[in-house]
C-alpha cells in the first residue's frame, strides 16, 4: 500500500510540475525594448506646457520597467517646433508632444480638439472627448495623415492677451500684429487683426522687436516664465479663446499600429495622469503667477468689458457660419460638439452653483 502511495505521489509531483512548464511556456511572451524619439513642441523649461512633457516621458520609461523607452528633445533639436507634427505624418519623425491645433493649417477642424472660443470647461470637454465623439472623430482625421493621437493633459483657461497699450473699444484691435492661436485667431481677424502663429519659443523676441503688437500664449504660470511683461504691461482675461486646452502625444500610425498592446496601454494610461496632473498644477499656480506679475513687475491685470466679450462671441458665430459652410470636417465636428453641449446644459445648468 505503501508503495503505491509512493508511486502516486510521484507521478502527480510530475504531472503538474510539467503542466506548470507547459503553461509558463505558452504564456511567457517575451516582450522587446523599443526605444522612440519624442519631439516636444514647447521648450521643458516652461511650466505645465514644457515640464510635464518630461514629466511624461519619465512616467512611460518607469511604468515599463525599461522595456519602452521614450526619449525627449528640445524644439528644434530634431525638426522646427511648429514643424513636427507634419514630420511625425511623413514618418521622419516618430512622436511630438504637442496639440492638434498647431495642425490646423491642414484643417481648421483640428482646433477643435485643442481649444474652442467660449467652450467648455476642463470637465464637460473631457467628456464629449471620451464619451461624446471628440476622440473617435479626432483619429477619424489625424488617420488621414498617418498619425495617431492619444490625448494627453488639459489645462485650465488661458489668459487672453499681452498688449503694449489699453484696448478701450474693439476700434483698438483694428490693424493690431497679433500672435493667436487656433480658432480665435479666426475671431480675431473679424476685428481687423493681422494674426500670425508663432512657436513658443518665438513670441518673446518677436514683442520685443515690435514684430508683433501684442500676443496670447498661454496661462499666467506660463506667461510669467516667457518674460512678456518686460514688453507688454496690459495683461488681458478671461480667455475666451481657450477656456480649456487639450495636449496631445501624435504618434506616427505605422509605429502605432505595430506598437506591442502593453506599450500602448502604458502610454494611455500615462496620458490618463497627466490630465490630473496638468488641470491640478494650473489650478494651483495662476494666482501666485497673476500677484507676482502685478506687485514686483507692474503688470496692469484687466477684465475685458462685457460689451467687447460680446463683440468676440458675434465675431466667432460668424466664423463658425462661415467655416461651416466651406470646410466639411468643420461642420461635421462642430455638429457633434454643439449637440453634445446642448444636452450637457441640463446637467450643467441645474447641477451646479452659479
Amino acid at each position: 500500500m505503501h508503495k503505491v502511495n509512493s508511486i502516486y505521489l510521484i507521478f502527480l509531483f510530475f504531472f503538474f510540475s510539467c503542466s506548470d512548464q507547459n503553461v509558463n511556456t505558452d504564456s511567457a511572451v517575451e516582450v522587446k525594448s523599443a526605444t522612440y524619439k519624442v519631439a516636444s513642441i514647447f521648450p521643458t523649461s516652461l511650466p505645465l506646457l514644457g515640464e510635464n512633457s518630461r514629466k511624461f516621458v519619465e512616467n512611460v520609461n518607469r511604468a515599463s520597467d525599461g522595456k519602452l523607452n521614450l526619449k525627449l528633445f528640445e524644439p528644434g533639436a530634431l525638426v522646427p517646433g511648429l514643424e513636427s507634427i507634419p514630420a511625425v505624418s511623413k514618418g521622419s519623425l516618430e512622436m511630438t508632444w504637442a496639440a492638434a491645433g498647431f495642425f490646423s493649417g491642414n484643417d481648421s477642424a483640428f482646433s477643435f480638439f485643442t481649444a474652442v472660443p467660449f467652450g467648455p470647461d476642463p470637465g464637460e470637454y473631457m467628456a464629449w472627448l471620451y464619451y461624446g465623439d471628440g476622440m473617435k472623430l479626432m483619429n477619424e482625421m489625424f488617420s488621414k495623415y498617418n498619425i495617431h493621437a492619444v490625448p494627453c493633459g488639459i489645462q485650465p483657461p488661458e489668459a487672453s492677451g499681452w498688449f503694449r497699450k489699453e484696448i478701450k473699444s474693439v476700434e483698438d484691435f483694428d490693424g493690431l500684429k497679433m500672435r493667436f492661436f487656433g480658432l480665435g485667431a479666426k475671431v480675431m481677424e473679424k476685428l481687423g487683426v493681422a494674426t500670425q502663429l508663432l512657436a513658443p519659443g518665438e513670441i518673446f523676441q518677436s514683442l520685443q522687436l515690435g514684430t508683433i503688437d501684442s500676443a496670447e500664449f498661454a496661462n499666467p504660470s506660463v506667461d510669467i516664465k516667457n518674460g512678456f511683461y518686460q514688453v507688454a504691461k496690459y495683461y488681458y482675461f478671461p480667455g475666451w479663446h481657450q477656456p480649456a486646452s487639450i495636449l496631445a502625444l501624435m504618434i506616427n500610425l505605422d509605429i502605432w499600429n505595430n506598437m506591442v498592446d502593453s506599450h500602448k496601454s502604458i502610454i494611455e494610461l500615462a496620458c490618463g495622469d497627466m490630465f490630473r496632473q496638468i488641470l491640478a498644477q494650473g489650478e494651483a499656480t495662476q494666482w501666485s503667477a497673476m500677484k507676482q506679475m502685478r506687485d514686483d513687475y507692474g503688470v496692469i491685470l484687466k477684465r475685458w468689458p462685457d460689451e467687447i466679450i460680446s463683440e468676440f462671441e458675434k465675431a466667432w458665430q460668424e466664423v463658425v457660419i462661415e467655416e461651416s459652410a466651406k470646410n466639411e470636417n468643420f461642420k461635421k465636428v462642430y455638429d457633434s460638439y454643439s449637440k453634445f453641449r446642448e444636452e450637457y446644459s441640463l446637467w450643467s445648468e441645474l447641477g451646479y452653483l452659479k
